[in-house]
């Protein structure tokens, strides 16, 4: 689906996927859910372009339903690999991706081992305020230490990750069961009340629009600790 010129969704994979057209080269905002590579390739040729306009993949955290895919489609493509520096030891596979206590946490466990989820070295370590073309890289930890968003200024729109959502028409902050430190994760998104989005496109749910800044502030004005 496109969002606006540039910017499609790609939807129906468990966890949104995010196609930004900038000419010739493609970028992927995460890649969804193990074993759905195909979903995302089949869009591609929808829009008539190629996997190997793929130069880069952005990851907004070390999830699987988020970073499910990113070993194929950089096997396939070569694309970059970029992602906040503080999660890169679990995108990589040098340490355990955080998992939640109790039978959440059992079952996250079990979801890896499924899934066999394959990892890969990062080729680019993202750090707060750094660029990716025209994304701001905003830092969000609590979610997972290294969770971040990205802001298009000039677009007005922010990409959230899972540190918001929107579903049923309701925003919603992380999901408690998945998120190790909620505490940090509320304090960490009073950042995202500070700019102004037209558009929100979160890692779960669908697009917030018009005036998307102005619900996230009245939504964290009701949460902050």
């Amino acid at each position: 689906m496109e969002i606006m010129e540039g910017v499609h969704l790609i939807d129906g994979i468990n966890a949104n996927v995010y196609l930004l057209i900038n000419g010739e080269e493609l970028t992927l905002i995460d890649t969804g859910m193990p074993r759905q590579m195909q979903k995302v390739l089949d869009y591609i040729g929808k829009i008539n372009r190629k996997p190997s306009d793929i130069f880069k993949v952005i990851l907004t955290h070390c999830h699987i339903d988020h970073m499910g895919n990113v070993y194929d489609i950089k096997n396939l493509t070569n694309a970059k690999v970029c992602v906040h520096k503080d999660d890169a030891p679990f995108v990589s596979g040098k340490e355990k991706i955080p998992s939640p206590k109790g039978l959440t946490g059992a079952a996250f466990k079990i979801g890896l081992q499924f899934f066999k989820v394959k990892f890969v070295n990062p080729d680019v370590l993202l750090n707060e305020g750094n660029k990716v073309d025209d994304l701001e890289v905003i830092h969000n930890p609590g979610h997972t230490p290294g969770s971040i968003s990205l802001y298009d200024r000039n677009k007005k729109l922010l990409f959230a990750g899972d540190e918001l959502r929107y579903i049923d028409g309701k925003i919603q902050g992380p999901p408690k069961q998945f998120t190790p430190d909620m505490k940090l994760a509320i304090t960490s998104m009073e950042k995202l009340t500070k700019i102004d989005f037209d558009i929100m496109l979160c890692g779960h749910g669908e697009p917030l629009r018009p005036d998307a800044s102005k619900k996230v502030k009245e939504f964290y004005d009701m949460i902050r600790i």
